[in-house]
């Protein structure tokens, strides 16, 4: 569900005959745009355009498509894909998006938020999604969903705390932003609640990638937090995270996943205990129907977290005993309820720490 940050008004009434008439000739294959475009005489056609990480990150912009492929299988709308390989290409390939002619156009990522703002208020007759940005002017023409990231990494701290042996655990990230402190500083926070209600001294360790594509940043990155001592890793960093993965599984260090239950996506990386869930793809699934049909309007900055199923722990759970798994999900209800408040950045994180 969503919560109450929606509120109604018609299509037509939101985008006027314009953006009515972009619901033909939606191209966006071949080239940067890749094999994404599905053949079909859809009358809704919607593109997305991926952040640099591309299409098969194994995180966020591979859900999205998800997304997208569930729009074409439930409504038969035609979906289709441009992958940004710098950051140089988001620009023109929004623009690219809108000359199209779709009646939706994505943007994925939070470094694409700028970009997909500016392209929102040139082009006021398209309607535009942003995941993980920002509606920074009041476009009446742009959603932006963002996902309280924070409240699955808590979960997953306290799993990481209660499955330390060595006493130290570990944080990657993937470029340094808001976005991606929430989840450090989620877990960070998820990490000292085990702390006190275990009795324990698990300590914590975090660094960034500076890039969510360099695998071998990842894997250099969490090789150091092993030789260090961490025996529990936990990453946020797109495919950079994998090269973390890789790291762990070949010194036989735990490790948790993110965005999807990677201990299915990478079935022989034995050492993923767990996964963050973010479920892009139901908010682009939800969100592009409800743009059609008019129950979601522009001018929204969307929120989605525990409340809203919109974040969570994987179901796969096999490497954790039953009684960490079952507290972690007691945790999630916990947050759920309220009763845990969980820090985003820093300033919020002292607090909280200060507070148990």
């Amino acid at each position: 569900m969503f919560d109450g940050k929606m509120t109604r008004r018609s299509f037509a009434a939101t985008m006027g005959v314009g953006a009515l008439a972009a619901l033909a000739g939606c191209g966006g294959s071949g080239g940067d745009s890749g094999s994404g475009a599905s053949s079909g005489d859809a009358s809704v056609k919607v593109e997305m355009v991926t952040d640099t990480g591309g299409i098969n990150d194994q995180s966020f912009n591979q859900l999205a498509w998800k997304g997208m492929q569930q729009l074409k299988a439930d409504n038969g709308w035609e979906v289709s894909y441009i992958e940004s390989k710098q950051d140089s290409d988001y620009v023109t390939n929004l623009d690219k998006a809108v000359d199209d002619g779709c009646a939706i156009v994505w943007g994925i990522g939070f470094a694409m938020s700028e970009a997909v703002n500016s392209a929102a208020e040139s082009n006021p007759d398209v309607l535009f999604g942003s995941i993980e940005g920002t509606n920074e002017t009041g476009a009446e023409n742009l959603v932006a969903v963002a996902f309280r990231s924070q409240e699955s990494s808590f979960a997953e701290g306290y799993i990481a705390a209660r499955m330390s042996e060595a006493g130290k655990v570990g944080f990657v990230g993937g470029v340094t932003g808001e976005t991606i402190q929430a989840f450090e500083y989620g877990y960070y926070a998820g990490v000292e609640y085990a702390n006190k209600e275990q009795g324990t001294k698990v300590t914590y360790q975090g660094q960034y990638a500076e890039s969510f594509t360099d695998a071998a940043k990842g894997k250099s990155i969490a090789q150091k937090m092993i030789k260090d001592g961490c025996d529990v890793l936990f990453h946020a960093a797109g495919g950079a995270g994998i090269g973390m993965l890789e790291a762990c599984n070949d010194a036989g260090v735990k490790c948790i996943g993110v965005d999807q239950d990677q201990a299915v996506v990478f079935p022989d990386y034995t050492t993923i205990i767990s996964s963050a869930l973010k479920r892009v793809d139901q908010a682009v699934y939800k969100v592009s129907n409800g743009l059609m049909d008019g129950s979601i309007q522009g001018e929204e900055n969307i929120v989605m977290g525990a409340a809203d199923d919109a974040v969570g722990i994987a179901e796969t759970h096999d490497k954790l005993p039953d009684d960490v798994y079952q507290s972690a999900l007691e945790v999630i209800e916990k947050i759920k309820a309220g009763d845990i408040v969980v820090p985003a950045n820093k300033a919020d994180f002292d607090a909280y720490v200060a507070s148990l």
